[in-house]
């Protein structure tokens, strides 16, 4: 009689690598579309109260549902890896909770000021830009931990906290993109001055990350310096160099044209600015591979066992797909310009 039983020796080689992609995807996804609207909720401190309705109408259908993919990635984490969980969490402790505290505030806030009074209005305004900043900070700074194998030295504080800025001014420049493509008029031409704003700043995070995650670790540094590695890695760089050269062409052609009514390439910084996080995520997945906790952890010592993950991973193979459709579905049938609660 043959054996159909699975062989979980060679399944405890391979599962971990499947849900360390889809765990990855997940947070890239995450990171992309929460991103944006945790940029808008940022910006919206600069803008007037009537281009605020704009705003939150540009993110209205999708800013919840954006937030899945987190669930989705902290739960393989939990499940599948949960050493690892325990260590980064407990690292993290107090950025993640200042990450929690600050999508609260956003849920709250964003409930709220629909149906609060008119001078209650602005206090929810406030609340959901406080909400948006503390959590898009609270991201980087655990980014920056990441990197830096979550060591709590001083020096190391500091770089976190510059990343977490770095990633506020990123995640603008995606909300000023994604306003040029869902606005008009002046607040389209707004956002086109926020994009330029937070370009610079979000270029020298992605070099401070660049430089320093070959430094906290020998052997990343042997797998980006050592020969023919270098020369196959060049483009990484390369790219990301031409499209932030893309976007700054682009935003200072962009107020000509939409001043003549004219939106021809007014996808192109929220577009290249996705293209900038999926090189920069991809070059970081390389670098840390095959350790979830630099130098310490990699993904097989923190598996947990395969006959667990095997049930994970049905789990999983049920749930992706409904979540990849139910957001294409809401961003084809919300797609289009937004205009005050209204699309």
């Amino acid at each position: 009689m043959l054996d159909l039983a699975p062989d979980l020796t060679q399944a405890a080689g391979w599962m971990p690598i499947v849900f360390l992609v889809v765990m990855g995807l997940a947070m890239l996804a995450y990171v992309i579309l929460d991103g944006y609207d945790l940029g808008v909720g940022v910006l919206m401190r600069r803008a007037s109260d009537d281009d605020k309705d704009s705003m939150i109408a540009s993110i209205g259908p999708f800013w919840d549902a954006n937030e899945t993919w987190l669930v989705l990635g902290v739960g393989i984490m939990l499940t599948v890896f949960p050493m690892a969980h325990g260590v980064i969490l407990g690292a993290l402790y107090l950025p993640v909770a200042f990450m929690l505290i600050g999508l609260t505030l956003r849920g709250v806030a964003f409930d709220f000021r629909v149906k609060a009074r008119a001078a209650h209005k602005p206090l929810w305004n406030r609340l959901f830009y406080t909400g948006s900043l503390l959590a898009s900070w609270s991201q980087g700074y655990m980014l920056g931990s990441l990197i830096t194998g979550f060591a709590s030295t001083w020096w190391v504080m500091l770089f976190n906290a510059v990343i977490g800025l770095a990633l506020v001014a990123a995640y603008c420049l995606l909300g000023a993109g994604w306003l040029i493509i869902k606005s008009e008029g002046a607040l389209q031409l707004h956002a086109v001055r926020w994009a330029r704003a937070s370009l610079l700043f979000t270029m020298a995070g992605v070099a401070a990350i660049s430089i320093a995650t070959p430094l906290v670790s020998p052997s990343i540094f042997a797998k980006w310096f050592s020969f023919p590695n270098i020369v196959l890695l060049i483009p990484i760089p390369a790219a990301t160099a031409v499209l932030f050269a893309v976007i700054y062409r682009s935003l200072q052609r962009l107020p000509v044209r939409l001043a003549e009514g004219n939106e021809y390439g007014a996808w192109v910084p929220f577009g290249a600015t996705v293209g900038v996080f999926l090189l920069a995520f991809y070059g970081l997945a390389y670098s840390l591979f095959p350790w979830l906790v630099i130098d310490r952890i990699t993904i097989w010592q923190a598996a947990t066992a395969p006959a667990a993950m095997g049930v994970i991973l049905v789990g999983a193979a049920v749930v992706l797909p409904m979540i990849i459709g139910y957001t294409v579905f809401a961003y084809r049938v919300f797609w289009g310009k937004s205009a005050a609660l209204t699309y």
